[in-house]
């Protein structure tokens, strides 16, 4: 091991060398594609290895009691982020395919366009269903707070609170 590498202990270095094979075959037959499949199974690896250290499978020295349940609930959530930004990145593909020729961004706009998509789609991810519906009434309709509320049929007062929480996260997460 290098100086470079960073000392792992050897619970994570067995529970890979255990599970790492498995894992990526798991993932080849739900995705049908042997490279998302070793990108997926890497990355859930790298989420175990950048978790929080107050996290209970840091806590327990990398010893899982079921380490394949475990490594299959990060697998799917890592899928599911796969599968949604592929749906937005082809709504984005067929958006630009529908503009005219001379109006259509340039590719490097069109990666700036694409990644902030990406990020505006996690930040709404991570917000409740009746706050994300608040926001994208007011953001993408142009919708006031009166009108939102009687759409969601809760009162403005409720509305302002959701768009406060949704205002709060865009700024914690543009802020990082």
């Amino acid at each position: 091991m290098s100086a470079a590498e960073p000392a792992l202990h050897p619970h994570l270095r067995a529970l890979y060398s255990a599970h790492h094979g498995w894992l990526q075959g798991w993932l080849r037959k739900k995705l049908g594609n042997a490279f998302d499949a070793a990108d997926l199974a890497q990355d859930t690896f790298v989420r175990l290895l950048s978790a929080p250290e107050d996290t209970p499978e840091k806590q327990a020295d990398w010893q899982l009691r079921e380490p394949r349940a475990y490594l299959t609930l990060i697998a799917k959530r890592l899928m599911a982020n796969l599968y949604r930004r592929r749906s937005l990145e082809q709504a984005y593909l067929e958006a630009l395919g529908a503009m005219p020729e001379p109006m259509a961004p340039s590719p490097e706009q069109q990666a700036i366009i694409l990644e902030t998509l990406q990020e505006i789609d996690a930040m709404l991810d991570g917000l409740a269903p009746a706050v994300r519906q608040a926001f994208l009434l007011a953001q993408l309709e142009g919708l006031g707070y009166a009108e939102i509320a009687a759409r969601l049929a809760v009162s403005e007062r409720t509305v302002k609170r959701y768009m406060a929480e949704a205002m709060a996260r865009c700024i914690l997460l543009t802020s990082e």
